[in-house]
């Protein structure tokens, strides 16, 4: 018969795995290899050290799943290198043993399971990218109206020349602005009202 070797890991320093060594020395492992780094960590030197010391008939046992696998295709890969190499796997929390039937059926399940996670993502590659918002429109220019050409430049130039002279008209005094003649606003009211009914004109004279 096979012997039971132990598997702990821990993200930091700052862990403890005590608790796990203390559950894997319960189950019956007689050594246990640990190390301190993040589970998506491809280099762990404890694991491999632990994976290169097991033999055939022997059993790889670890607190929990995530203690060992980087992600669930990795983990059904490390079980099934086990496999191939006559070594099982046990994992305490999730009470799944290989060596028996129904911890086989579960690990089947699992590869089930990952191939379907690969095929979705192959589905998503193939599907392309993700359709793209339209740009927004250009804002329309803000120069004169098409078909205004220099006119509307000119017309602009004069109404702001127009204002300039309102401005400086009203600082002027009220006597520096040239009057018209009696004589000429007379000639003009003659001419807009009639010399006979009209008051105006009379008045004006």
């Amino acid at each position: 018969m096979g012997e039971l070797l132990g598997y702990a890991r821990v993200s930091t320093a700052g862990q403890t795995p005590q608790l796990q060594h203390d559950a894997l020395t319960a189950a019956g492992c007689w050594r246990t290899w640990t190390d301190v780094a993040s589970g998506a960590k491809a280099d762990r030197p404890q694991l491999a050290e632990a994976l290169a010391s097991l033999r055939p008939g022997d059993t790889l046992c670890v607190w929990r799943l995530d203690r060992l696998g980087r992600s669930l295709p990795h983990l059904i890969e490390t079980v099934r290198e086990l496999k191939e190499r006559g070594v099982g796997f046990r994992s305490l929390q999730e009470a799944i043993d290989t060596g028996t039937p129904g911890g086989r059926l579960i690990f089947h399940v699992f590869g089930a399971l990952a191939t379907f996670e690969q095929d979705l993502v192959q589905e998503r590659t193939r599907a392309g990218p993700r359709r793209r918002t339209p740009p927004r429109p250009a804002r329309p220019p803000t120069g004169p109206h098409p078909g205004q050409g220099e006119t509307g430049s000119e017309d602009a130039g004069r109404g702001s020349s127009a204002r300039r002279d309102l401005q400086r008209g009203r600082g002027q005094r009220l006597d520096a602005v040239p009057t018209v003649a009696p004589r000429g606003r007379a000639e003009i009211m003659s001419e807009l009202c009639n010399p006979e009914e009209c008051a105006c004109v009379k008045i004006g004279r």
